[in-house]
C-alpha cells in the first residue's frame, strides 16, 4: 500500500466500457436513464419492462402470415395481401427494434434477478461439476456446491456458502487439482481462458496475511510500542520470551488472520480475483535478517489451496524485496531505499532475480499455471530515487528470464506486473514493445495526496450521495486507465480503497499522524455513522470501481485494535464496508456510475495481439534491448567512476526450491509437482564471494564503495555476464544443485510452540 503520492490526472474521464456478449446484461438501467430523462420514461411505456409486449407482436406476424397465404390464392385479393404486406413489414420493424430492447435491458434485468435469488449454478450441488462423492470436507460428501452448500474446514468449523451469483466450488481430494470451480456466472471458471480485453477484474488484496502492516494488525504494533515495521516488530517478539511472546506469533497470526471462510465469502461477494501479498523470506533469510523465515509458505500454499476451491484467480505479489524497494514499513524495514540504489543496491539486485526465478518456476508448474494467471514481480519500486531508466533494465532482465523459464506466449506462465512506480502511467507509454504479457499496476490513493481532503462526503442518497469525491474518482482516475490500455496494454489498478482522507490507526505508520482537516475519531469508529454517511461513502466506492475497470481493493479485512476491541481504519476494510453497507454486495452495480455523473469515454479498443500473448510476443524491439542493458552501467547514489567496484554476489549458491504440498487426503497416487517447472534451468543462485567485505544490505546508503574488486566478482560481473541468465544460455548440468526446502503438509494444522520452518 502506497503511503504517501496520489496520482490525479486531468480530462474527462470515462465510464466503463460495455463488455461484449454477456456482459452487456448488467448495465444499471436506472443509472443510465438519469443521462436522458426520455430515455427513462421510454422505458416505462410497457409495463414492468417485461414481455407480453414481444408475444403480442409475434401473434401479429403469425397472423399476417396466415392472411397471405389465403390471399395468394386470387388476383381479386390482392389490395388486401399487400396491405398485410405492409402490416408484416411494419411488424419486422417493430420486432427488428423491440428484441434488442428485450434482449439487452429487459431480459438482463430478470436474468440479474435471477443470479440474485440464487437459481443459477445451483446445479453443482449435486457434485456434477466434481467427480460425484468421496468429498470429506463437506457434510454431505459432494466434491462441488452452490448456494446453500455446506462446508467442513480442516479444522472442523462448518459454515454455509453462500453465494448468489451462480458460483460454485469444487474440491475432490482424489482430483486435488481440478480447476472447474467458477467464482460467478459472468466469470470464466479457472480452466478457461480469460478475455484480457472483456473479463473485468473485481478484486480484493489478501494485506496484511503474510506481510505485517501497523495499521492493518495494529494488536501487534500496541502490544510492541517500539516497533514500526515487520524488522523491528521481529525482534521485539524475539527478545519477548513470557508467555506468548516469541516470534512463533507471527506463525499463529498466519494460521488464524484469513480463513477458508474468508475465501468462501469473497467468492460470494461477487468477486473474483484476489491479490496475495507475499514476502521474499518465505523463501530464505540471510544473517542479519530477523523475519520469520521459510514459515509462511506452507500458508501461502494453502491460500492457493482454497482459492482454486472456490474459483478465485490469484495476482501473486512479490511485496517485500532484499534492501527495500521504497523505503516503506509496508516493504519489510521502514527507511532506506536499498535496491537497485546505493552501494548495495545492485547486489540487492541480483538476490531479488533470484527469488523471482524461484516463484516463477513454481506458479509455472502445470498444478498452478490456472490459478495464478499474474505475479507481481515488485512491489511499488520508488522510480523517483532509482530512476526509470534503471528500473526499466531491470524489468527487461526479469522478463527476459521468466521467459526463458515459462516460453512465450498465452499459456506459458503468468502475466508480468510491473507498478507504475509513483511517476504516474501516463509515463509508460511503449514501455517496452513486443514483449510478452506484461501489464501496468498502479495505486490511486486520494487518502496520501497530503490535503486536508475535508470536502463533505455525507451530502445526501443517490446521485447526490459523496460531494464531489465521486466525480473526482470518475475524473481523476479513469482517463488514465483507459489511455494506458491504449498505449501500454492491459492496466490494473492493484490497489484503491474508499479511503478518501488518511484517518484511520497507524494508517500513517506508528504512532502515525494525518492531515485531514476534520475529525478523524468519525471515520475511526464506522458504528457512529449514519445513512448519509455510508451513502457518501458507498458513491464514492462505485464511482472508484466504474472509473477503474480492473481492481483489487485494498485490502478485504482489518484487525481490531485491542485498546477499543473494533477496527480503526474501517474505510480500508471490504469486509466491513459488505457488512456495514458502504461496499456493494454486487460489484457489478459500480457499472455506468461515472456516466451518471456525466463522465463518460468508454474504451472500445482491442488490446495489440503481443500485448496478451498473442502474435509477436516476445519480439521486443532491438532499440529497447540495445539502450536497457542488464547489467547496468550506472546505479543511483553511487558516482559513475566507481561502478566497477560496487560490492556483487557470485552466482554460485546452492537455489532454494519451493516445495509442493504433500497430499494427504488422497487415495490416489497424484504428482503435485517438485516446485521446478523448467528441469534446464540450472543456474546457480547468488551468494557472497568468499573473503569480502559487504556493508549492511539494508544500510549502505552512506556506505564507502570498495577501493579494490573483491574477489575479482564485481569487475566480471558488471562486465560480462547476468547473475541470472535466461534459459537459452544457461549451462546444460547443474554447477551446485538445487536446495529443496522440505515438504509441506497438505492440511496445515495450529502451529506449535516454536516456529516450524519449511
Amino acid at each position: 500500500m502506497e503511503e504517501h503520492f496520489n496520482h490525479s490526472v486531468g480530462g474527462t474521464a470515462p465510464g466503463t466500457p460495455l463488455p461484449a456478449g454477456e456482459g452487456d446484461r448488467f448495465l444499471e438501467q436506472p443509472r443510465a436513464s438519469f443521462l436522458d430523462s426520455n430515455a427513462g420514461n421510454s422505458m416505462q411505456s410497457t409495463p414492468n419492462n417485461s414481455s407480453p409486449l414481444l408475444v403480442s407482436n409475434k401473434a401479429e406476424a403469425d397472423s399476417s402470415e396466415q392472411q397471405l397465404q389465403t390471399g395468394s390464392r386470387g388476383k381479386r385479393r390482392r389490395p388486401l395481401v399487400l396491405a398485410l404486406v405492409g402490416l408484416s413489414i411494419l411488424a419486422i420493424v417493430v420486432l427488428a427494434v423491440i428484441l434488442p430492447v428485450y434482449f439487452k435491458v429487459i431480459k438482463p434485468k430478470n436474468n440479474h434477478g435471477n443470479l440474485a435469488s440464487g437459481s443459477s449454478g445451483s446445479s453443482a450441488g449435486n457434485g456434477t461439476v466434481g467427480s460425484g462423492s468421496g468429498n470429506p470436507s463437506s457434510p454431505t460428501g459432494a466434491t462441488s456446491g452452490g448456494n446453500g452448500s455446506e462446508i467442513i474446514t480442516d479444522d472442523g468449523t462448518k459454515f454455509t456458502y453462500k453465494n448468489p451469483f451462480g458460483g460454485y466450488w469444487v474440491f475432490d481430494p482424489n482430483d486435488p487439482f481440478n480447476n472447474n470451480a467458477r467464482p460467478n456466472s459472468w466469470t470464466p471458471p479457472l480452466n478457461a481462458s480469460w478475455d484480457w480485453t472483456n473479463d473485468r477484474i473485481y478484486g480484493v488484496n489478501l494485506g496484511g496475511l503474510f506481510v505485517i502492516e501497523p495499521f492493518i494488525t495494529p494488536s501487534f504494533f500496541e502490544k510492541y510500542p517500539t516497533a514500526v515495521d515487520e524488522w523491528t516488530l521481529s525482534e521485539a517478539m524475539t527478545a519477548d520470551t513470557s508467555p506468548g511472546g516469541g516470534l512463533n506469533q507471527l506463525e499463529d497470526h498466519y494460521n488464524t488472520f484469513i480463513t477458508e471462510q474468508d475465501i468462501a465469502e469473497i467468492a460470494g461477494a461477487g468477486l473474483n480475483w484476489i491479490r496475495l501479498p507475499i514476502p521474499f523470506w518465505a523463501i530464505e533469510t540471510w544473517p542479519g535478517e530477523p523475519f520469520l523465515a521459510k514459515t509462511s509458505w506452507r500458508y501461502i500454499l494453502r491460500i492457493l489451496k482454497w482459492a482454486r476451491k472456490y474459483g478465485l484467480r490469484v495476482n501473486l505479489d512479490l511485496h517485500t524485496i532484499p534492501g527495500s524497494q521504497n523505503g516503506y514499513n509496508h516493504s519489510g524495514k521502514l527507511g532506506q531505499v536499498n535496491f537497485m540504489n546505493g552501494v548495495m543496491g545492485y547486489a540487492n539486485a541480483q538476490r531479488t532475480l533470484s527469488y523471482i526465478r524461484i516463484i516463477t518456476e513454481f506458479i509455472t508448474q502445470e498444478e498452478y499455471l490456472d490459478v495464478v494467471p499474474m505475479f507481481g514481480i515488485i512491489n511499488e519500486a520508488l522510480i523517483s530515487t532509482i530512476g526509470k531508466e534503471q528500473m526499466t533494465a531491470f524489468y527487461l532482465e526479469a522478463h527476459d528470464m521468466i521467459r526463458g523459464i515459462t516460453g512465450l506466449g498465452e499459456g506459458h506462465g503468468p502475466f508480468i506486473s510491473i507498478h507504475d512506480g509513483f511517476i504516474g502511467v501516463d509515463n509508460w507509454a511503449g514501455f517496452l514493445s513486443g514483449s510478452d504479457r506484461i501489464n501496468l499496476d498502479t495505486h490511486p490513493y486520494f487518502a496520501f495526496d497530503g490535503q486536508p481532503n475535508d470536502s463533505p462526503i455525507a451530502t445526501g442518497v443517490g446521485l447526490d450521495a459523496g460531494g464531489t469525491w465521486p466525480s473526482s474518482a470518475c475524473n481523476s482516475w479513469g482517463p488514465g486507465i483507459n489511455t494506458s490500455r491504449s498505449d501500454f496494454g492491459v492496466t490494473i489498478a492493484g490497489e484503491f480503497s474508499t479511503g478518501y482522507n488518511d484517518c484511520g490507526l497507524f494508517l500513517k505508520g506508528v504512532p502515525g499522524s494525518h492531515s485531514y482537516g476534520g475529525d478523524c475519531d468519525l471515520w475511526q469508529d464506522a458504528s457512529t455513522w449514519n445513512a448519509t454517511v455510508i451513502a457518501g461513502v458507498k458513491e464514492f466506492a462505485l464511482a472508484s470501481m466504474d472509473a477503474l475497470q480492473n481492481w483489487f481493493f485494498w485490502t478485504w479485512k482489518i484487525g481490531n485494535s485491542t485498546a477499543n476491541n473494533r477496527v480503526e481504519s474501517p474505510l480500508w476494510s471490504y469486509q466491513l464496508g459488505l457488512q456495514g453497507g458502504w461496499i456493494p454486495t454486487d460489484p457489478r452495480e459500480a457499472t455506468g456510475v461515472c456516466a451518471a455523473l456525466g463522465v463518460s469515454q468508454p474504451w472500445n479498443q482491442q488490446f495489440e495481439s503481443w500485448q496478451t500473448g498473442g502474435v509477436g510476443a516476445g519480439t521486443i524491439a532491438a532499440t529497447s534491448t540495445a539502450k536497457y542493458v542488464w547489467p547496468v552501467t550506472q546505479v543511483s547514489g553511487v558516482p559513475a567512476a566507481q561502478m566497477a567496484f560496487i560490492p556483487t554476489y557470485t552466482p554460485t549458491g546452492s537455489v532454494v526450491t519451493l516445495p509442493p504440498p504433500t497430499l494427504t487426503a488422497t487415495t490416489q497416487s497424484i504428482s503435485e509437482g517438485n516446485g521446478w517447472f523448467d528441469s534446464s534451468d540450472t543456474t546457480s543462485a547468488p551468494t557472497a564471494i568468499a573473503g569480502c567485505s559487504y556493508p549492511d544490505a539494508w544500510d549502505a546508503i552512506n556506505a564507502a564503495v570498495p577501493t579494490s574488486q573483491c574477489g575479482g566478482g564485481a569487475a566480471n560481473s558488471l562486465a560480462t555476464t547476468s547473475p541470472l541468465t535466461s534459459a537459452t544460455s544457461i549451462p546444460t548440468s547443474l554447477a551446485t544443485g538445487l536446495t529443496s526446502a522440505g515438504t509441506i503438509s497438505d492440511d496445515v494444522t495450529a502451529p506449535t510452540a516454536a516456529p516450524t520452518t519449511i
